[in-house]
């Protein structure tokens, strides 16, 4: 756990349910090569997902406005509740509490507002359907290893 985000990258690695599950399951399906979802989701896992972390009011005020795409996440925090006024995509939204567990997944099309959650003390944001292929959904815990906390040129495409 971080105790101060910063504003900068890092990287976001999905790693269970709140009943301990690790998916292993899935990994071990991913490395046979049985399944093509479960193929994406171990290379996920393995590798960890690009992470943008928007820590100040600047940066999380901006957030994904301006962008035609997002390569890996932007996580706001705090943060309990977003919109996609302005935006030009689709966007999958996850929920997270104090513990980094997942209390809501939603899919928002630009020009919805984003109900807050009570728990949620962080918005995890991906491009629509990626949260999904990852794995990330109610009840599983992610864990974010920090990066540099100077910004980087923004991942766009």
């Amino acid at each position: 756990m971080v105790g101060r985000w910063r504003d900068g990258t890092g990287t976001l690695h999905v790693v269970g349910g709140a009943d301990g599950a690790d998916g292993a399951e899935e990994d071990r399906e991913g490395a046979e090569g049985s399944a093509g979802r479960a193929e994406g989701l171990s290379a996920a896992r393995a590798a960890g997902i690009p992470l943008i972390i928007a820590a100040s009011y600047r940066a999380r005020a901006r957030g994904l406005l301006g962008r035609d795409g997002l390569t890996g996440a932007l996580l706001l925090t705090p943060a309990s509740g977003v919109h996609t006024f302005r935006m030009r995509f689709a966007i999958d939204v996850a929920y997270l509490d104090r513990r980094l567990t997942v209390v809501d997944v939603h899919t928002l099309r630009p020009g919805r507002l984003g109900r807050p959650r009570l728990r949620s003390r962080h918005v995890l944001e991906a491009e629509a359907g990626a949260l999904e292929r990852w794995g990330v959904r109610r009840g599983v815990r992610v864990v974010i290893a920090p990066g540099p906390s100077t910004p980087p040129a923004p991942s766009v495409r």
